[in-house]
């Protein structure tokens, strides 16, 4: 019976750590426990409005490092729980009888787990003494993981913000009204640094992708706010008569094209353009998605 406890502690370990690999280390950024339960958040913070969803993002990040700790925490509590309290010695004062094993287990894993070392209680058994250590350098790559996760995330965001508001200020600046009338190598210098900042936000959606789900707490700085001003600009070059205007026009549109369709298979949005797309990306944020037209007007 205690092999069952072993076999089932390991696989708990495996999976938390299986979950770390593939959102941290992974191309695709995506594990199923740590998608799921960001998923979850989201959902409930949906439900509570905008002000849940502008903490949505940091709160279902702190959950899925504590889900994760919880694993390998509980996964190791079963790998210990067969051997207490004959595998391990007491310190004089700690009376093991007023716990019970699986308690013990557990505190003995957390303990062990965080790399606090108490002291308190020392294993004897020769299978828990040589396993035991492997726990401790779990433990300091979760930390690790945790701070390395949260420093990926926010120059991703950052730079995310940073377009919203170009986009806004270009939007300000009736810049898409005046693509007929300035110079043809600037325009088509604009849109395709347009073009290379909407790469940079695709890939960092696909690296990061629970980024998405950081709210920005104002329309200038949300890029679902702010992405129309993009397509009035690409659809504006289209129809410019410089061919290098065209050409840079087109190089944006395939770029948003492509962020769409990104939008539309990792993150479940939907619509069959990329303007339909968007519309949902921006209400998904709780944001309405403007339409900027060639006479200054908001067209919702």
């Amino acid at each position: 019976m205690d092999w069952m406890f072993t076999v089932l502690g390991i696989a708990l370990i495996v999976m938390g750590a299986n979950d770390v690999f593939h959102t941290l280390l992974h191309p695709s950024g995506q594990g199923r426990v740590s998608r799921l339960c960001i998923d979850s958040t989201w959902g409930v913070a949906h439900a509570l409005g905008s002000r849940a969803l502008s903490v949505a993002g940091p709160v279902a990040v702190v959950a899925v490092i504590v889900l994760w700790a919880a694993l390998q925490a509980l996964g190791w509590a079963l790998i210990y729980f067969p051997h207490v309290p004959g595998g391990f010695v007491y310190a004089a004062g700690v009376d093991q009888s007023r716990y019970g094993n699986f308690l013990e287990a557990l505190y003995l894993s957390v303990v062990t787990l965080s790399t606090v070392g108490f002291g308190d209680v020392v294993a004897i058994d020769p299978w828990i003494r040589m396993a035991s250590p492997l726990e401790s350098l779990i433990g300091f790559g979760l930390l690790t993981a945790a701070v390395t996760w949260f420093m990926q995330i926010y120059p991703a965001l950052g730079r995310r913000r940073a377009l919203a508001i170009r986009l806004t200020l270009l939007d300000r600046a009736g810049y898409a009204r005046s693509i007929g009338d300035a110079d043809p190598g600037a325009i088509a210098w604009a849109l395709e640094s347009l073009a290379v900042d909407l790469v940079q936000v695709r890939v960092d959606l696909l690296q990061t992708p629970e980024s998405y789900y950081f709210r920005e707490t104002t329309p200038v700085t949300s890029l679902g706010a702010c992405i129309a001003q993009a397509v009035a600009l690409s659809e504006e070059a289209g129809g410019a008569v410089g061919p290098s205007v065209r050409l840079s026009g087109s190089v944006l549109r395939e770029a948003l094209e492509d962020l769409a369709e990104l939008l539309r298979t990792g993150f479940r949005l939907s619509g069959s353009t990329p303007e339909a797309i968007f519309r949902a990306y921006a209400a998904d944020h709780n944001y309405d998605y403007t339409w900027p037209d060639t006479r200054g007007r908001q067209q919702p």
